[in-house]
């Protein structure tokens, strides 16, 4: 049986207040938050770890949505008394959800930015694929090219160029890759095909929706059953960006973790 693993975990804000618990999406760190947190939410305790299998957290299996929560849940414990708000972005959001579900009493409410969860087994299995086929890059001009074809082609410059700084290491015979164990990722590519589960019915939780996402990530199903069942708990929002929501609108992000703070 695998035990908790103690994540990394990049600390912002005063070391006192409220706590903010931020998740990234797949394949991405927990310092994807640093530009939100010291820009527009200076004065908010944010705690934002590299989840298991990525950044400079333990890579080990197992690799589900229940172990991650396990993880979240013993970090959790060891911050704070209180309950928390989750921010999650893509499949940070999908572990927002699960987290809330099994463990009601750590969180007080749920802001879920793009979130990836219940998608067709075939197209992640076609992302999963691909990921193995192609896991790295010849050089630091690749890996960049490859960012501004996707979603990070309308963020700001000095974000990316941050994120290549962080996250892009050395692999084999000259070549560099994202600081994230493929394995791991590998798994986690099929917990997000897996049913969609839902948050307690009395969360407070907002649903934002990426609307240049094709196909979307937030399926149709999804976003109907967390409406019927969160009734008016819920805030659904429609952003007129592509799927990096927390670096294309900051700011906007920044006002609905403090609506629920």
């Amino acid at each position: 049986m695998g035990g908790v693993v103690e994540l990394h975990t990049h600390r912002f804000g005063p070391p006192t207040g409220p706590v903010v618990l931020a998740l990234h999406g797949l394949t991405g760190h927990g310092r994807r938050w640093q530009i939100l947190a010291d820009d527009h939410l200076p004065d908010v305790r944010i705690i934002a770890p590299d989840l298991r299998g990525h950044g400079r957290s333990p890579g080990v299996p197992p690799w589900d949505f229940e172990t991650l929560v396990d993880d979240l849940a013993a970090l959790l414990e060891c911050e704070t008394s209180e309950p928390v708000v989750v921010v999650g972005h893509s499949f940070g959001g999908a572990i927002g959800v699960h987290l809330a579900r099994r463990r009601p009493e750590l969180v007080r409410g749920l802001v879920l930015l793009d979130p990836a969860l219940g998608l067709d087994p075939d197209r992640m299995l076609s992302i999963a694929s691909s990921t193995l086929t192609s896991p790295d890059y010849a050089d630091v001009e690749q890996a960049r090219f490859d960012k501004l074809e996707t979603a990070w082609g309308e963020l700001d410059p000095a974000v990316l160029e941050a994120e290549l700084a962080e996250h892009l290491v050395p692999t084999a015979d000259g070549r560099v890759g994202w600081r994230v164990t493929m394995p791991a990722i590998i798994a986690f590519w099929g917990e997000i095909a897996r049913d969609f589960v839902l948050p307690p019915a009395t969360l407070p939780t907002v649903l934002v929706q990426a609307m240049k996402v094709d196909p979307p990530l937030v399926s149709p199903a999804f976003r109907a059953a967390l409406t019927e069942h969160l009734g008016d708990r819920l805030t659904v929002l429609e952003f007129d960006c592509d799927h990096m929501v927390p670096q294309a609108r900051p700011a906007r992000t920044a006002e609905l973790v403090r609506g629920l703070l």
